[in-house]
């Protein structure tokens, strides 16, 4: 019978969730690494074993943790990232510059065929990748490279490398997202790259259109058509159908534009979920009512989906690295908050109940499909 585990990584640590099919008892692991911030945890495609996660302190600096029983134990990797040329700088706001730093990897995607190559987006803004199953790690330096590079900016979370999708069809096709910079897309396994943000509209950077600078909080693809992407941006949701080549807004009758998270259905490729969020200076739901808004027609249209879910007194945020699905038939969603809930919906989003409630705030939220 199939099962789920749900990888959820917080401010104090990360903790696996399990149940069958159903998804309605669940046992909870945890906290592994309590005390540290494990920004995103993450399972190999190619091995239901296989799962890496970020690891960070203040004190201890990052690691990579490595596992090959599904979390049950791990194993501290040799984490050396080598960095590729010269750091270089890239500017503030106010155009004064600010050298490259290394703090933290916010993101781990590994590839869809092989558990020991792994790729990793860091702050600030790069992207490296492993092959050896994280025990050293290589920078895709085309990308810092980048003849915009000077002028990317960080966002309030710092200039992060977010986001990373691999083109199922096209394996040296790569997206990534880096807030305050944009999108960005390689066809050539990394070694060079381009902006994908025309169509994007950012007020408050000088130039609105520029071709970077845009806050991208994250992108999301169904694997069966990688030529159509969904971004959740600092404001607006957006639409490519042509990988990342121009966008369009698909906001239509949301209550707020502004969010984090984005997803897309496993098996519905014009459903998508978002969790709209008040405004950039108030992270929480509107009026303390938490609600995951669904369009089933790929943007434009709709509609609230609640029950289960909230509806008074509720200020937490949903972070954009904090939803997932898994690929049951009946596909579930998941997303956690920074109040330590995590919900889950076997129903595709009609309804709602929470896994766990009271966790550290949650940071990252993937889930594996074991059949």
């Amino acid at each position: 019978m199939s099962s789920v585990r749900v990888l959820v990584g917080t401010k104090k640590g990360a903790f696996i969730l399990t149940a069958d099919g159903k998804r309605k008892n669940w046992d909870v692991s945890g906290p592994h690494f309590g005390g540290w911030e494990m920004y995103h945890l993450k399972g190999s495609p190619a091995d239901p074993n296989r799962v890496y996660a970020s690891q960070t302190s203040g004190w201890f600096g990052q690691l990579i943790q490595r596992s090959n029983d599904g979390g049950k134990t791990w194993e501290p990797v040799d984490n050396k990232f080598v960095y590729d040329g010269i750091p270089g700088t890239h500017q503030w706001y106010d155009g004064t510059p600010h050298p490259w730093e290394f703090k933290r990897v916010w993101h781990l995607e590994p590839s869809l065929t092989d558990p020991d190559t792994v790729y990793a987006g860091v702050e600030d803004g790069a992207l490296f990748r492993s092959t050896d199953g994280a025990q050293s790690w290589q920078e895709l330096s085309g990308l810092r490279k980048h003849g915009t590079g000077p002028r990317w900016q960080p966002g309030a979370g710092g200039l992060c490398l977010h986001t990373i999708l691999l083109d199922p069809a096209s394996p040296k096709r790569i997206y990534i997202a880096i807030s305050a910079a944009g999108a960005f897309r390689t066809d050539d396994g990394g070694e060079t790259w381009r902006p994908i943000n025309r169509g994007l509209h950012s007020q408050y950077i000088p130039d609105p259109n520029a071709e970077v600078g845009h806050c991208v909080h994250h992108i999301a693809m169904h694997p069966s058509r990688p030529n159509v992407l969904f971004m959740q941006k600092h404001w607006d949701v957006m639409r490519s159908d042509n990988g990342g080549d121009s966008w369009q807004e698909v906001s239509g009758n949301l209550p707020t534009d502004f969010g984090f998270a984005i997803d897309v259905h496993a098996h519905e490729p014009e459903t998508l979920y978002v969790v709209p969020i008040k405004s950039d200076s108030e992270h929480y739901p509107i009026d303390g009512k938490l609600q995951v808004h669904r369009s089933r027609t790929g943007g434009n249209e709709w509609e609230a989906m609640t029950k289960g879910l909230p509806q008074k007194d509720c200020y937490v945020n949903v972070l954009r690295d904090a939803m997932s699905v898994d690929s049951l038939d009946d596909c579930g969603i998941y997303f956690g908050t920074t109040g330590g809930q995590v919900y889950c919906s076997a129903d595709a989003g009609d309804s709602w109940n929470p896994i766990v409630r009271d966790l550290p705030a949650v940071l990252s939220v993937e889930v594996q499909t074991l059949r």
